[in-house]
């Protein structure tokens, strides 16, 4: 490995000062997005936001991987889940890795993680949790000068110099000190400024690039797992899709912050203040647009009108039974119902209402727990362009 001791200042500014011009609009950004993500998650019952934060997952990763240049629709995701793959092997590896994306942001939801997101430990433990999934044909990158394939191991801070762009990041040996300070600043802020540093970490991640290949990956988990905590978000809004919406954008925002100061006006640190300005302020207009996009696509009335629809066209094909919309209609107010309540609702037996909870739990409809658990709405990818419009593109 090598050292060319590079000091830690060279990452600077980290944060916007307290006297940066514009840093009062910005805050204004961060109070409307803390807001409408608030607002946005108690408008849900908490039983269809336990259920969308899976359908999250699930676009979570979709456009993570889209940012990428790893197209996987959805469907072919969800079918990954399920243990159906392709026969194409790249296909197959695809899938492969949107499913050890998904199994990484669940074990995040559930609490998996119990480091500070920040720190050397956490961050190499998400890479590790992601790469050891990967099939090994996914875990080779190549060297910038000689082109030589060299195997990403996961977990592993690298030991070799990588090129990203223009950007030549720090040398192998200097990665531990960087990293020190990237934790000692990051993991200190309160609630407002950790979201109004959003975007600071996860540029100056990136730009320390400490991993030879999924660093993109890890920094928007990052991103995600700080917008969870810090606005008790329930997963059920992620920026990923925003960020693949805008994606030339927002490799051109992180382009920009890799360059220097350009004069005495643009801040006092090595980086360019003036480019991390305008980062975080489109970091967290994309966060805001996102929000807004969820809160109108899942608003009650709305999502209770597009199901029902569905719902009463399926029947007429004869692909769902009748009494389905009842069911629905139960849970779209309620957020669940309880087993037992089914056989009164439908007038059947309960021979008959386990029948047909089986039948829709299998077609995807609902989801449970258990044999025994309450019923909750599902929202599997096949069904989201008629009940979720704009959350998937068309398969």
């Amino acid at each position: 490995m090598t050292d060319r001791h590079e000091n830690i200042t060279l990452m600077e500014p980290l944060l916007l000062p307290e006297n940066a011009a514009n840093r009062a609009a910005l805050m204004d950004l961060v109070l409307e997005l803390t807001q409408k993500s608030a607002n946005f998650k108690s408008s849900l019952p908490s039983a269809i936001q336990s259920s969308f934060a899976t359908t999250v997952r699930a676009m979570n990763c979709y456009y993570s991987n889209l940012i990428e240049g790893h197209n996987t629709h959805p469907i072919a995701i969800e079918q990954a889940l399920n243990g159906n793959y392709d026969s194409d092997p790249k296909k197959r590896n695809l899938q492969l890795e949107a499913k050890a994306h998904i199994e990484v942001q669940e074990w995040i939801d559930k609490g998996g993680l119990k480091s500070n997101v920040f720190s050397s430990t956490a961050i190499c433990e998400i890479h590790k949790r992601f790469c050891e999934k990967l099939p090994e044909e996914l875990l080779w990158t190549e060297a910038p000068a000689t082109t030589k394939k060299i195997r990403v191991i996961p977990g592993e801070i690298r030991k070799d110099d990588v090129q990203v762009g223009r950007l030549i990041p720090v040398s192998p040996d200097a990665i531990p000190r960087f990293l020190d300070r990237y934790a000692q600043v990051y993991s200190s802020l309160g609630k407002s400024e950790s979201i109004l540093a959003l975007a600071a970490a996860h540029h100056r991640f990136l730009w320390i690039h400490p991993f030879l290949d999924g660093n993109g990956r890890v920094a928007r988990f990052i991103s995600y797992i700080t917008t969870l905590e810090k606005l008790n978000t329930g997963g059920i809004w992620s920026i990923a899709r925003g960020l693949a919406r805008k994606h030339g954008e927002y490799k051109q925002h992180l382009a920009n912050c890799d360059l220097t100061r350009r004069n005495d006006l643009d801040g006092r640190g090595n980086l360019s203040q003036e480019s991390l300005y305008a980062f975080t302020k489109f970091f967290l207009e994309t966060c805001i647009d996102q929000v807004t996009f969820m809160e109108r696509l899942m608003q009650p009335d709305q999502l209770r009108t597009r199901i029902l629809l569905w719902a009463r066209e399926e029947i007429e094909m004869k692909k769902i039974p009748p009494q389905t919309i009842l069911i629905l209609e139960k849970i779209l107010y309620r957020g669940e119902i309880s087993r037992g309540e089914l056989p009164e609702l439908l007038n059947v037996t309960e021979r008959h209402a386990r029948r047909l909870t089986s039948i829709l739990i299998e077609i995807g409809i609902l989801s449970s727990e258990s044999a025994k658990s309450s019923i909750k709405l599902a929202f599997p990818a096949k069904f989201a362009n008629r009940w979720m419009p704009g959350l998937f593109p068309e398969e």
